[in-house]
């Protein structure tokens, strides 16, 4: 894991959810990459952090996170505009025959 000085606490709230789409699983098949949601604020160091932390016992090592800010779209609400908000979304290589696993899932001693 990287040496940096991020709070425990901070790291398991950075990543909020897997993002799948279309595109998601077309990168995740052939690119090794995985999507996430995470929270607007987060830098790429402490994305990569905190997916070191979340799959430890997996031993993962993240190569490469690309992000990217999402603007929120214009929609109407009966006669009212409105707004979707704005989200941030990564892009987490993971290093050549490693693979996050979903289902074997702890989350990093929690309870």
């Amino acid at each position: 894991m990287t040496n940096i000085n991020i709070g425990y606490e901070r790291l398991l709230k950075i990543i909020l959810a897997p993002y799948i789409s279309e595109k998601a699983t077309l990168l995740g098949e052939k690119n090794n990459q995985t999507v996430f949601r995470v929270t607007t604020d987060a830098t790429k160091k402490e994305i990569k952090a905190a997916i070191e932390l979340l799959w430890k016992e997996q031993k993962i090592e993240v190569t490469n996170v690309r992000t990217i800010n999402v603007k929120g779209k214009h929609k109407r609400f009966g006669r009212f505009m409105g707004r979707r908000s704005n989200w941030k979304k990564a892009i987490v290589n993971v290093k050549e025959g490693q693979e996050l696993s979903f289902t074997n899932f702890t989350s990093a001693g929690v309870k």
